[in-house]
């Protein structure tokens, strides 16, 4: 499959300029299973970003703008009377969709956000007592504002240990941002030239293959050791929970996959730490007055735990 993963990679790139990083972490983590938090300013490529994954990758699109008058129901769906059969009938909400953009999901009610966490967790809704299950594969990829823009909200800490990673795409530089608009000459949209390379049942595979990526015990103790120490930190309140755990794993696998190996190295557990950690750790208030982020605290623990040898 890695003719396929660089394939999904080029064409992504046919409209996202200078973000190889990013969009080599995205691809990471969908083909982890997991589900992608892009928090970032308006109009860097957010929703761009997931567009372009859905076109390559032949998956069933679809998006909800969020609003604080977005409801519960609007997303999973709701059940209502059928006057042909005398019976309710389930109307399925938006959320049936391969790969399902929340954009601005921090502007939603939290009774609206929570309606995701059952969602993501067991790729599953429940309404009226009746459980309907999503298509899979089912990839969450939602969008926020930074924290204090106009409008925004919390997201639950229960739903933000549900995102596998979180990224952030920054401003591009002077160059990229140049070839974004040589792209775009004579109203060219360079997402018309976006072509699909495989679709939801090879991801399956793909997916699958993930899951068969081997881990020597020694990476498995190096991963535990790692997220132990953000648990232990006195710079947080808050460290990694178990799911952590289980999300570090899966994307070294395919950080391994997407490098073409069938097992993990200390590499790509190191490659991939960050973005998996650092949403999920909860600073003390001292350490915040000092201005430390926890990007950083997770830089430190890298650097302080011994990488094993296999």
């Amino acid at each position: 499959m890695s003719n396929t993963v660089e394939s999904i990679i080029h064409e992504v790139k046919k409209v996202i300029c200078g973000k190889d990083y990013i969009i080599a972490q995205t691809l990471t983590a969908i083909l982890a299973g997991g589900h992608i938090l892009m928090e970032d300013v308006p109009g860097v490529g957010k929703t761009t970003m997931a567009l372009a994954f859905s076109r390559t990758m032949g998956l069933n699109f679809g998006r909800v703008q969020f609003t604080p008058d977005v409801l519960p129901s609007d997303i999973t769906g709701f059940s209502m009377y059928d006057k042909a059969t005398d019976s309710m009938k389930y109307q399925p909400g938006a959320i049936f969709h391969n790969l399902f953009l929340a954009d601005e999901l921090n502007r939603a009610s939290s009774r609206t956000q929570s309606a995701l966490l059952e969602a993501m967790e067991e790729s599953s809704v429940t309404v009226d007592g009746q459980t309907y299950f999503l298509p899979k594969p089912f990839i969450v990829f939602a969008t926020q504002n930074p924290t204090g823009a106009s409008g925004t909200s919390l997201l639950p800490d229960s739903q933000i240990d549900r995102f596998m990673i979180r990224i952030s795409m920054g401003y591009p530089s002077a160059k990229d941002e140049k070839a974004m608009l040589e792209q775009r000459k004579n109203g060219v949209n360079p997402m018309d030239n976006v072509r699909p390379v495989c679709n939801d049942a090879i991801l399956a595979q793909m997916q699958n293959d993930v899951n068969n990526i081997f881990v020597h015990e020694k990476i498995t103790d190096y991963l535990i050791a790692l997220i132990n120490k953000t648990r232990g930190n006195p710079n947080l309140l808050r460290g990694g929970s178990p799911r952590a755990t289980l999300a570090l794993t899966s994307m070294s696998k395919a950080f391994a996959y997407m490098n073409g190996r069938d097992f993990v190295i200390p590499q790509d557990v190191q490659k991939v730490f960050i973005p998996v950690i650092a949403h999920r750790l909860m600073l003390t208030p001292e350490a915040e007055v000092n201005s430390k982020r926890p990007s950083d605290i997770a830089k430190d623990i890298l650097k302080d735990t011994l990488a094993p040898k296999v």
